[in-house]
C-alpha cells in the first residue's frame, strides 16, 4: 500500500516552489519571480487545486545584470512594472488557508532561505517545512551522477521548456519528477509514509537569526 495508505501523506498539500533570484554581492538573494502550484493527494495521484505566479519588483539599488537577463529571459523593465515583495508574499501566503501543508522544491535549501528573509511578509509560508526533490531523486536514482534538474530531465526523458529558469515552467518540470519519483517509489517501496520521506529529504522551515537590522534584509 505504501504512501497511499498514509493518513499524514493524504491530509497533506503539497506546494511545489520555484524562486527566480538575484544574488547582489555582499547582500542575501533578492526574489524577482515567484511561482507555486498546489496539490493534493487524490485516488492515487497529486492532482493541482491552485497556481500562483508573479514577478516581484527588486530594491532599487539592485540592478538586474545582463547574465541575470540571459538566465531567465527576465528585464529590468519587466520589474518595474512588477508589485514589490510585501504584496506578492502577502497575496501567496493567503492561499494557504486549509493546512497541513508542505512545501516542495528542487534544491529546497534556496526556497528556504529566499522565504526565510520574506518572513515577515509570508508568516504562513515561512512556517512550512520542506520537501527537496533533489534528496528524494539521490534516493529513487542513486545510479545518476548529478540530480540536478537538468540532469533528471535528461534522463526522465522530460523535455525541456522553452522559457527554463522561469518560476511556473520549473515548477511544472518539479511536478513532473516528483510524480515520477512516487510513481518509482510505489513500485520499490522504499517509502511507507511521509514520515520516511521527511528522514531523507525534509528540511525545517529556516530561520534568520534575531540581530539589530535584520529588517533591512526583508525588502
Amino acid at each position: 500500500m505504501g504512501l497511499a495508505a498514509d493518513a499524514d501523506f493524504a491530509r497533506h498539500t503539497f506546494v511545489v516552489i520555484d524562486f527566480e533570484g538575484l544574488t547582489p554581492a555582499g547582500r542575501s538573494p533578492v526574489p524577482i519571480e515567484v511561482a507555486a502550484v498546489a496539490l493534493v493527494p487524490k485516488d492515487g495521484e497529486l492532482q493541482e487545486t491552485w497556481r500562483f505566479e508573479s514577478l516581484i519588483r527588486p530594491p532599487a539599488d539592485v540592478p538586474v545584470t545582463a547574465f541575470d537577463t540571459r538566465q531567465t529571459g527576465i528585464t529590468a523593465a519587466m520589474l518595474a512594472r512588477a508589485a514589490g515583495p510585501e504584496h506578492v508574499m502577502a497575496t501567496l501566503d493567503a492561499l494557504l488557508d486549509a493546512p497541513p501543508y508542505r512545501l516542495v522544491a528542487h534544491g529546497a535549501g534556496t526556497e528556504a532561505t529566499l522565504i526565510a528573509h520574506q518572513a515577515a511578509h509570508c508568516p504562513a509560508l515561512a512556517a512550512t517545512p520542506l520537501l527537496d526533490t533533489v534528496r528524494l531523486a539521490r534516493t529513487i536514482y542513486p545510479e545518476l551522477p548529478s540530480h540536478g534538474l537538468d540532469a533528471l530531465m535528461r534522463y526522465l526523458r522530460i523535455p525541456v521548456p522553452a522559457d527554463r529558469h522561469r518560476a511556473m515552467p520549473d515548477v511544472k518540470v518539479t511536478i513532473q519528477v516528483l510524480r515520477r519519483i512516487l510513481a518509482e517509489n510505489a513500485t520499490a517501496g522504499r517509502w511507507a509514509s511521509l514520515l520516511a520521506m521527511d528522514i531523507v529529504a525534509g528540511l525545517p522551515p529556516k530561520r534568520l537569526p534575531a540581530i539589530e537590522g535584520i529588517q533591512d534584509e526583508l525588502f
